[in-house]
């Protein structure tokens, strides 16, 4: 029973400089990796049925979440325990348009696919379950290279496997191996050949690399696991993404294992959320004459997203506040700390245990991680305002962020994705 406590290894976003045409959503998080879209005209009511179902593909066991570019969808499946599977469908029919496949046996506990791609105009990018990483041609389907980043850096598989998407930046792609000597490593985009790594942050978590701009300069910002005694600390750290200098870290705030990846917010703040007892932390970056510090703003252990990254808008953080240990359901959070509002304090009894959240044309889309029922929520500081619900989706561990490309939003559990129009519903 305990093993199936320990859920929150499943999605770790990052943040990628990924330009992609309007209404893309060509990583984890949509185009600028914070779950954030910019598309309008969405409905505001839905008829009692919620929005139509354009198409349904079934898919293999798992978390990773859909990419789209260019009206095709992408995921990386897993066909059952023997292989990972690069998918390719088109986005107004769900037709399947290509596949690529690769040798990728073994499983851990909670198995499955993990993240989304990330999709550039001519190349995709992924990172599967076991550490294989590869860059993909969109035309010819076949692999330009691969490598294994635990292989490589000696590592044994994570106990729940390697769960993240890569990053781009300039002509780089980077991950985080979590190796001592490599926890996070930059290589050529074009090649596949290293270009640079980091020393240690701590031990394997499940936190990605996500890109920030913090007084005026591009970092990487990244989340190290502490050891469940103690005796290794986990830091969080901004680093450089042009060489791999780490700029700053922050020992303040630990996780054993970590999830939500830092969000970067005005006023040079970073915000660290997740499960496991750790709660939440705000930081304030600074930089005086080349001399980076990270100043710790407030703690709280009433806050904390075990798996889902939070979304910032009007001024607050709107988050699923759920872990193993408490369930306070969605939450909406001040800049200092105060919460204004959470669902277990109201009428509303779900929790939405630890489903994914997206925002587009102020309305949040909340997707029960155990219901599988998607909520439309009106966010608002101060009280939760729900505008309609739907049961879309069936079983257990509905944990995979969604997507939304052109009005059509993408849903999957851990036997199906769904393809709703929420413009025309």
């Amino acid at each position: 029973m305990r093993d199936l406590r320990i859920v929150g290894w499943v999605l770790c976003g990052v943040l990628a400089v990924c330009p992609a045409f309007a209404g893309d959503w060509p990583q984890m998080g949509g185009p600028d990796r914070n779950n954030l879209s910019s598309e309008t005209g969405l409905a505001r009511e839905w008829p009692s049925a919620g929005p139509k179902v354009l198409w349904t593909v079934p898919l293999g066991a798992g978390y990773a979440s859909p990419s789209v570019r260019d009206g095709e969808v992408y995921v990386l499946d897993r066909e059952g325990d023997t292989k990972d599977i690069l998918r390719c469908f088109a986005l107004d029919s769900g037709q399947e348009l290509w596949t690529f496949a690769y040798d990728a046996p073994g499983n851990v506990p909670h198995g499955g696919s993990r993240t989304a791609p990330t999709v550039t105009e001519t190349h995709v990018y992924t990172v599967g379950l076991f550490g294989d990483f590869l860059c993909v041609d969109r035309k010819t389907h076949a692999p330009v290279w691969q490598r294994n980043i635990l292989k490589e850096n000696g590592l044994g598989v994570p106990m729940w496997g390697v769960s993240q998407a890569p990053l781009l930046y300039g002509d780089l792609v980077i991950v985080a191996p979590q190796a001592p000597e490599a926890f996070v490593a930059a290589y050529n985009q074009a090649t596949g050949e290293p270009v640079w790594k980091t020393s240690s942050l701590g031990v394997v978590g499940y936190s990605t690399p996500v890109l920030a701009k913090l007084c005026g300069v591009d970092q990487i910002l990244q989340v190290g696991a502490s050891t469940k005694g103690g005796e290794t600390k986990g830091l969080t750290a901004g680093i450089s993404p042009v060489d791999g200098k780490i700029l700053w870290t922050y020992d303040g705030w630990q996780c054993s294992i970590p999830i939500p990846f830092p969000t970067a917010l005005p006023g040079d703040r970073v915000f660290i959320t997740g499960g496991y007892k750790a709660g939440s932390a705000m930081l304030q970056i600074a930089q005086t004459d080349g001399a980076w510090t990270a100043t710790e703003l407030w703690k709280s252990a009433d806050i904390g997203s075990q798996i889902q990254q939070p979304l910032f808008f009007g001024d607050h953080l709107y988050l699923n506040s759920n872990s193993n240990e408490r369930e306070d359901g969605m939450m909406c959070l001040a800049l200092d700390g105060t919460i204004t509002w959470k669902t277990k304090d109201s009428w509303f009894t779900n929790t939405f245990e630890r489903g994914p959240l997206l925002l587009a044309d102020g309305l949040v889309f909340n997707l029960d991680g155990k219901k599988g029922t998607l909520h439309l929520v009106a966010p608002s500081p101060e009280e939760f305002k729900e505008l309609g619900s739907v049961k879309i989706l069936s079983g257990k561990e509905i944990w995979a962020p969604m997507a939304l490309s052109n009005g059509k939003l993408l849903v999957r559990s851990q036997s199906e994705m769904k393809c709703l129009d929420v413009v025309n519903p």
